[in-house]
């Protein structure tokens, strides 16, 4: 089982960031800075907390101004990277809002590039989005590329354990300049970031993204997978203009017969298989999913899109379909017994659904 990350928060990284911070400013009090970053309550912390924390120590240990702070950790942060390094964009988040931002910006940029400031800028945003913006933009033409998808990822409207930008929910027109700068990036990392962006976009301002999904098809491959990806959310929807950017036929040339489970009564634990009958009517490209329409401890049922495959048929055919799903209890699903539902959807239109009850283990 994979170590928990607040885990790596360890007194020997603890002890290594010490002696960095030495390294820096050599008056700086290693043994007191360790002693008060794992005091009580260090062990009952989760991650985002002991990344606060961690932070606050920096900052009273340094005992100097936010310009001078940054400039000692702007020396101690090459020697870090990934999510601990965290700590040094949290520096400025936590305490330069209402500092020069002469000081501030160089410090994101510089920070970024050894972890990520995707969530310490995102304040800056909300306290002068004009500005910062202006500077995002900027950063899209960055030589790095940890600050050209700063670039994207720190004006998501919707980052994961970010703060959301209301902003961008309401009106995105900001963002779109740096994601057409960004959408030819050489580089893998930042052009997924542009593609959630756009994904975000897309739950607030569907019409907008298709818009820019039309309009960069066919331009090069690593274009088309961002918007590929861009638009799996409107996919999953069996959005028809969606699916139409992509050549899908009409679902109405596609027959799903003979839908069924085995075991038809699965246990909580078990694996089950899929079965039915495709049948292709005529040369087309089909997208195959199927929903399980999960009930919840609260009687209700949340639906969940699997996809199957997507192929293009030269000819009128028809096949036998099997897939194996899992009903094992998971950290990101719990299953309950009782009455759930399986569909098969193909170019975003039902074509077969079943009610089968999951048993109790």
């Amino acid at each position: 089982m994979a170590e928990l990350l607040k885990n790596l928060y360890n007194l020997d990284f603890i002890q290594h960031l010490a002696n960095q911070l030495r390294n820096a400013k050599p008056d700086f009090q290693v043994q007191a800075f360790q002693e008060a970053v794992l005091a009580d309550p260090w062990s009952t912390l989760e991650l985002k907390a002991r990344t606060q924390h961690i932070t606050d120590m920096m900052h009273r240990f340094l005992d100097v101004s936010f310009a001078e702070g940054v400039d000692y950790l702007g020396k101690v942060a090459p020697h870090f990277d990934g999510y601990l390094a965290m700590i040094f964009p949290n520096y400025v988040e936590t305490y330069g809002l209402d500092e020069d931002w002469e000081v501030v910006i160089p410090a994101l940029e510089w920070f970024t590039q050894f972890s990520s400031s995707e969530f310490a800028v995102r304040p800056f945003i909300l306290q002068d989005p004009e500005r910062m913006m202006a500077q995002m933009e900027v950063w899209s033409h960055h030589e790095n590329h940890h600050v050209r998808r700063l670039a994207s990822e720190g004006c998501r409207p919707r980052l994961p354990w970010g703060k959301a930008l209301n902003i961008f929910k309401q009106d995105p027109e900001p963002i779109l300049p740096i994601l057409y700068n960004l959408k030819a990036d050489a580089s893998d990392y930042v052009r997924r970031s542009v593609a959630n962006n756009l994904n975000d976009i897309s739950k607030d301002h569907p019409d907008r993204v298709l818009e820019v999904g039309e309009e960069w098809i066919g331009q090069q491959k690593e274009t088309d997978w961002i918007v590929k990806h861009a638009l799996r959310t409107l996919l999953k929807k069996g959005n028809t203009r969606a699916l139409r950017i992509f050549g899908f036929g009409d679902p109405k040339d596609v027959i799903i017969r003979d839908l069924k489970l085995n075991p038809p009564y699965p246990q909580i634990g078990d694996k089950a298989t899929i079965h039915c009958n495709v049948e292709i009517l005529k040369p087309s490209k089909v997208r195959l999913e199927y929903i399980v329409d999960f009930l919840k401890a609260n009687g209700k049922h949340n639906p969940k899109v699997f996809q199957i495959s997507e192929n293009t048929f030269e000819k009128a055919t028809s096949f036998d379909l099997s897939r194996m799903h899992d009903f094992r209890q998971m950290s990101t699903r719990k299953h309950y017994a009782g009455v759930h539902y399986l569909r098969i959807i193909a170019n975003g239109e039902e074509k077969a659904k079943v009610q089968f009850d999951l048993l109790s283990e």
